[in-house]
Order: structure tokens, then C-alpha cells, then sequence
């Protein structure tokens, strides 16, 4: 059995890696361009079952053969963060659009299982919280380039839905809801990385906004389990769910919380929205995700607290930190 995972030196792609290597026999393809993904999120990995490929998943021949040498796809890749999206917006919509298609084209022509990753994004601006999967979405103009991703991540679902019914692809679609843990960057706008970073090094910490709006954060080893669970789950192919934690927090709350944790004296700041994405950004209030379908699809849903996610992740930073001075 051979695992491939599109995306596979990012953040959670790398995440579902070790989880592959440890839960199963198989091996593990990974592919990714390294445009956001870093060779220094396998430097861990001392095993031979591991392959790694550098492509670009908008070249469809390159993904079409890595999909034949798979038993299984997990379709990560694509551009993330808000501010990269904003500033790339091109880019982001070839890479999200074009590689999704490309995947699941491959990925019919022989059969494989498939697991697409979406976003809570999809859900828009939408006040009715929390989230079902299939609740009305609410997106905002064209003009304004955030929603671009929101709507490319919702064509991707259309697509991959489609495959499922009309060529019987047994393919599922997740819907991420903040997905934090160790060797996330900051890069492109994460707030809990970017947060870490600032209070340990004494820096203010930059809340955008006025703080108040709310979100549910997941620890990424419950997103890679449920993930993997899903897509070994026939009942769920050819369909939506969401993977998160359902418990909100504001963001003004979730800056105490680090400066508590790192034992820091940071100070927290306030930056409106315009300043730093321009004047026609849309930032929604709140975003909950219902995961009822989860737990009922495969028994439990993603459960650490967010103290324990900070921990994990202030921890993961220090010891980087101590690896970088020595």
C-alpha cells in the first residue's frame, strides 16, 4: 500500500505523514512544490518508506503519476493564509482550482480513494453559527479578493462531489476550521504562530481589529486522525464535513492567554484590518463549526482545548529557539 499525500511538507500535510508512518505499513509519497511547504518539516523523518517528489500540483502530468503509484490520495496541497491569498490572488486561484482538478482527474482514471481539503472559509461572512455542512454559505463581492479562495475551495467540493457521482470516485471533502500546532509558521497570517513569536520575544502582540471576532481552533494531530478516519470510512465518501473544534474563542481572549502561558510581558496592540489588507477587506465575526456528522460518522471529533494547543505550540517554538542558539 502506498500513501500520497499532495502537500506533504506543509503544515498538516507533514502532520499526516508521521500519522500514515505511525498507524500503518504503508509507504508514503510526498509531493509539493515547496512554495509554502519546508523540507525542514520532514528533517525529522529517518525512514525509508518515504518518498519525497517535487512538483507543482497545477502540472497534471507530474500528478497523474504520482497518483498511479498510490493506493490512497490525500490532497492537501494549495495556497493558504489570508494574506497570501490577498497579495497572490492569481496564483492562489490556479493553485486551489487547477490542482484540485488535476488530482481527482488522476485519481478517476484509476479509482483511488481521495481525500480533498477544504475550508471553513466556504461558509463566508454567514451569521448563523455554528456551521452545519449543509447550511446556505455567504459570500461576499468578487471585488473583494479574500473571497476568492472561499469560492475556489467551494468549487473544489463541487468537483470533487461531482467525480463521486458521476464516476463513482470514492472521494471526501473536510472543511478545516483553524488548524494550529507545531511547525505552523506565521508566514502568512496564522494568528496563534505569529502571536507565540511576538510574546516570546517580547514584542507587542498585533491583534487585527478590534479582537472581538471569534474563532474554534483545532490541534492538528485530532485534524490528521479525522482526516485519515474519514477517508478509510466508506460511509462517508461522497461526502462534506467539518473538522474542527467546536469551541469558540475571541481573539482579544486568545492574546491573554498566550502572554499568561509564555509568561510574558507583552503588550497587545490593536491594528484595523484596512491597515494591513487594504480597504476593501472583509473579516467575518465568528466561525463554529458543527461537527454532529463527524462524530457520528466515525465516533469522536477533534477534542484538545486550546490551552493545550498553545502549550504544544509554545513549547515546539522554545525548543526551536534552543536548536537555533546552540
Amino acid at each position: 500500500m502506498t500513501t500520497l499525500v499532495t502537500g506533504g511538507a506543509g503544515f498538516i500535510g507533514s502532520h499526516l505523514v508521521d500519522y500514515v508512518l505511525a498507524e500503518t505499513a504503508d509507504d508514503v509519497i510526498v509531493f509539493d512544490d515547496f512554495s509554502t511547504g519546508r523540507s525542514g518539516n520532514l528533517d525529522h523523518l529517518d525512514d525509508d518508506r518515504v518518498q519525497v517528489r517535487e512538483g507543482d500540483v497545477r502540472d497534471a502530468e507530474s500528478v497523474r503519476a504520482a497518483v498511479e503509484d498510490a493506493t490512497v490520495v490525500y490532497h492537501l496541497a494549495a495556497a493558504v493564509g489570508v494574506q497570501n491569498v490577498v497579495e497572490n490572488p492569481l496564483s492562489s486561484l490556479r493553485t486551489n482550482l487547477a490542482g484540485t482538478e488535476n488530482v481527482l482527474d488522476a485519481a478517476a482514471e484509476t479509482g483511488t480513494p481521495t481525500f480533498v481539503a477544504s475550508s471553513s472559509e466556504v461558509y463566508g461572512k454567514s451569521p448563523d453559527v455554528p456551521f452545519s455542512e449543509d447550511d446556505d454559505r455567504v459570500i461576499g463581492p468578487t471585488s473583494t479578493t479574500r473571497w476568492g479562495y472561499a469560492t475556489a475551495k467551494a468549487a473544489d467540493e463541487f468537483l470533487a462531489l461531482a467525480y463521486h457521482e458521476e464516476v463513482d470516485l470514492p472521494v471526501v471533502v473536510g472543511r478545516f476550521f483553524n488548524i494550529v500546532g507545531p511547525r505552523q509558521s506565521g508566514r502568512y497570517g496564522m494568528v496563534i504562530p505569529t502571536f507565540v513569536e511576538q510574546a516570546l520575544a517580547g514584542d507587542p502582540l498585533t491583534v487585527y481589529g478590534d479582537g472581538t471576532q471569534t474563532r474554534s481552533f483545532t490541534h492538528v494531530e485530532d485534524a490528521v486522525r479525522a482526516v485519515y478516519e474519514l477517508t478509510n470510512t466508506t460511509s462517508a465518501h461522497g461526502d462534506v464535513f467539518n473538522v474542527g473544534e467546536p469551541e469558540p474563542t475571541s481573539i482579544n481572549d486568545l492574546a491573554r492567554r498566550v502572554v499568561d502561558l509564555t509568561g510574558s510581558d507583552a503588550e497587545i496592540t490593536h491594528v484595523p484590518f484596512e491597515e494591513v489588507y487594504g480597504p476593501d477587506f472583509e473579516e467575518p465575526d465568528r466561525r463554529e463549526p458543527d461537527v454532529t456528522k463527524l462524530r457520528e460518522t466515525i465516533g469522536w471529533a477533534p477534542e484538545a482545548d486550546l490551552d493545550r494547543i498553545l502549550r504544544d505550540v509554545i513549547e515546539a517554538r522554545s525548543e526551536r529557539e534552543v536548536r537555533i542558539d546552540a
